[in-house]
């Protein structure tokens, strides 16, 4: 199929030139000519954190995207550089030492395993409670959690065009394979759609799906146009690509095959969503990034954004605003305002949940009805998406009043219950029921599901 004839008034590709993808990692940390002129130390702080967290950066990041005059408080800066903060202060002083003794390759990667152990490297039960089987064998590389939505992660797309340095699935990167999750089995993932029904939604996700080329994506998606597949209602690719490498939907060689591939999906009746991590307004202000996006939406595919609450990146209601305003400008839905997951390095970035709720209420009230479909913040727990709802007073008790977006049993969706308030909480385990209820409602359900594995 022929782009230009499918979307006949889309801004000609040829006005982008098309870019050599750059990429530094921890090992290239000294070639980046932007961070030279940062003190020895930060530099040498960036080299101990990056030994035990993963790192990535592309040139369109660095040249275009962060304010070199506002480091070390440029929000994107702080997206992919590494900080000393990252580490708590053990961790970091035990790799320091390895660095400063010149311990060698081996003795660094054994202790920062040892590290990555005690960070909760895989949260939420998504290696023991999330992985389904085919006829008697795991499926690796897939995960069902909630009725109507299967996770895919090919083998492909286990890496991104960078690396977000509060990713919850950091574990993925560090190239430790007990802590890895994907697959490259086609045939496996859809046997397993054929026979589960009730699946009608197809997340497929990773690393970034979109570093995978459009023939290695197309081998997933395609069939499921066949009448086998008409349960699958909608098609979903997370990615990070529209801020971290736009060029894949717009320059790269086979920008308009992929392209094409969403406008056959669409045009047979699925549902093609985008889901797009956004954490900054300042992800969206270039050209690139904005010719990516009207190319998507050309196709008929939607895009939706979402992206978690992060300290010294997004934790003010004006950066919310702005960021919802230009989502909605560019014809992006608002999705998800999330919780800094309980992992790597959370005591970086988490926010407690009571400040996460007046940022969402103050971002919320400076934007229109549009910009409003911004779910949160919500924190994807073990049994669910958990959305902080409000914080009130009931019966002389202050609490949080909560609910579940989704949830492993479907009936517990959009069921209020209660927490007592907290001004230190930043994550579900960390709340206690109010009203002297010894436990929440769900809990001892959701016990019984961990002890069965399901």
């Amino acid at each position: 199929m022929n782009s230009i004839v499918t979307f006949p008034n889309r801004i000609p590709t040829t006005e982008f030139e098309e870019r050599r993808f750059k990429v530094y990692t921890d090992r290239q940390l000294d070639k980046i000519d932007a961070i030279q002129n940062l003190p020895e130390e930060t530099l040498f702080e960036m080299k101990v954190v990056a030994s035990v967290l993963p790192f990535r950066v592309n040139e369109y990041v660095i040249n275009e995207l962060i304010d070199w005059s506002k480091v070390p408080n440029d929000p994107i800066y702080q997206l992919v550089f590494p900080q000393k903060g990252m580490l708590k202060d053990e961790h970091f002083e035990r790799m320091a030492r390895m660095l400063k003794e010149g311990a060698d390759k081996k003795e660094i990667q054994v202790v920062a395993k040892e590290i990555r152990d005690e960070l909760n490297p895989h949260p939420a039960g998504q290696m023991e409670m999330n992985m389904p089987e085919l006829e008697g064998e795991v499926l690796d590389g897939v995960q069902h959690k909630y009725r109507e939505t299967v996770l895919f992660f090919p083998a492909q797309g286990q890496t991104c065009h960078s690396y977000c340095t509060f990713c919850f699935r950091w574990a993925q990167f560090v190239g430790d394979k007990d802590l890895k999750m994907s697959s490259t089995e086609a045939e496996k993932l859809h046997g397993y759609l054929q026979e589960h029904t009730e699946v009608t939604d197809l997340l497929v996700t990773g690393g970034d799906p979109m570093v995978m080329k459009t023939k290695s994506l197309a081998q997933y998606l395609e069939p499921l146009l066949q009448p086998e597949f008409d349960h699958i209602q909608t098609i979903r690719i997370g990615t990070k690509a529209l801020t971290f490498w736009p060029y894949r939907f717009v320059t790269d060689k086979d920008a308009d095959e992929l392209t094409d591939l969403f406008a056959r999906l669409v045009d047979a009746g699925k549902h093609v969503a985008i889901m797009a991590h956004y954490n900054h307004w300042q992800e969206i202000t270039t050209d690139i990034a904005e010719e990516a996006i009207r190319r998507i939406r050309a196709t008929g595919a939607e895009i939706r954004a979402q992206g978690p609450l992060i300290k010294h990146v997004n934790d003010n209601a004006d950066a919310w605003a702005k960021l919802w305003k230009k989502e909605v400008q560019l014809g992006i839905i608002p999705y998800y305002m999330f919780v800094e997951r309980d992992t790597g390095a959370k005591n970086y970035f988490e926010v407690p949940l009571a400040e996460a709720f007046n940022i969402y209420r103050e971002a919320m009230k400076k934007v229109s009805g549009l910009a409003r479909t911004a779910r949160g913040p919500s924190m994807s727990a073990g049994p669910g998406k958990v959305e902080v709802q409000g914080i009130t007073e009931v019966a002389g008790e202050k609490v949080f009043v909560l609910r579940f977006l989704q949830g492993r049993n479907p009936d517990w969706v959009q069921r209020p219950f209660f927490a007592k308030y907290s001004d230190t909480a930043t994550w579900l385990h960390e709340l206690e029921p109010a009203f002297g209820e010894e436990k929440f409602f769900f809990e001892d359900e959701f016990e019984a599901m961990k002890k069965g594995n399901g």
